[in-house]
């Protein structure tokens, strides 16, 4: 599929909402470093939906265990902690915020402690139940007007959404990518750790690297920011409204 010369600036002014009153779920999935939140949140941003990074679920789980000194090994432990964590994050695509029981933990879940451990934790099904048992709700509280995005998003938690998307580049762009985001604070040792094999160990419990069918998959190894938005925007609109 193409995504040439069509935009959805095309079919909507700036001010308009895209199907008022109807479902909007917009599900995106993909690898590390492939730009999938930011990307996720600046199509939000332009078509005035929800949005949920579920990835941040997962790296605030983390966090709570780390610190209730919960096991990352003992799955039964992990999936508790799952269920009782108090959650609270943001669904707006201007604002990113975490907090578990009252503390903000927005920077601490980006952490090298956090990200070396979060593979332990998105790995524990039962967490995994839990976490998107919540993601479901969230969709639903927002009336179903929402883009979501994590690693089982197309597949598992919005298999029905109306649009669905596998956002992927290559392993060189992604390690640049990740660098970038991540100030320069990262060796190459350690961005391969949050890169690579974080990819491997998930990719044991759900498959993020291949587009299921229906699935439309944007490579932007070669694009930039904008232009990735642009792809991403062009596939909606393909979707939604042919061309």
């Amino acid at each position: 599929m193409t995504h040439d010369n069509f935009e959805l600036k095309d079919l909507f002014g700036p001010e308009e909402v895209v199907r008022p009153g109807k479902p909007l779920v917009i599900a995106i999935d993909g690898p590390s470093g492939s730009g999938k939140s930011s990307i996720s949140r600046e199509v939000a941003q332009r078509l005035k939906l929800a949005y949920l990074d579920t990835g941040a679920m997962y790296r605030a789980l983390t966090w709570y265990c780390l610190d209730s000194g919960v096991d990352l090994q003992d799955s039964a432990a992990v999936e508790l902690a799952a269920e009782q964590m108090p959650l609270d994050i943001s669904t707006s695509a201007a604002t990113e915020y975490v907090a578990v029981g009252g503390v903000d933990v927005t920077p601490d879940i980006r952490e090298p402690r956090i990200s070396s451990s979060v593979s332990a934790v998105a790995t524990t099904l039962g967490a995994r139940t839990e976490l998107i048992r919540r993601q479901r709700r969230l969709i639903e509280q927002h009336n179903r007007r929402m883009v979501i995005e994590g690693r089982d998003i197309t597949t598992v938690v919005a298999p029905q959404a109306e649009v669905r998307i596998l956002l992927t580049a290559s392993e060189e762009a992604r390690l640049r990518r990740r660098g970038i985001q991540l100030g320069g604070s990262q060796n190459a040792e350690q961005l391969a750790v949050q890169v690579l094999e974080r990819d491997a160990k998930d990719s044991t419990v759900v498959n993020f690297t291949k587009a299921a069918d229906g699935v439309v998959t944007l490579d932007s190894s070669d694009l930039d920011f904008e232009q990735t938005v642009k792809a991403a925007l062009n596939i909606v609109g393909r979707i939604l409204y042919g061309g």
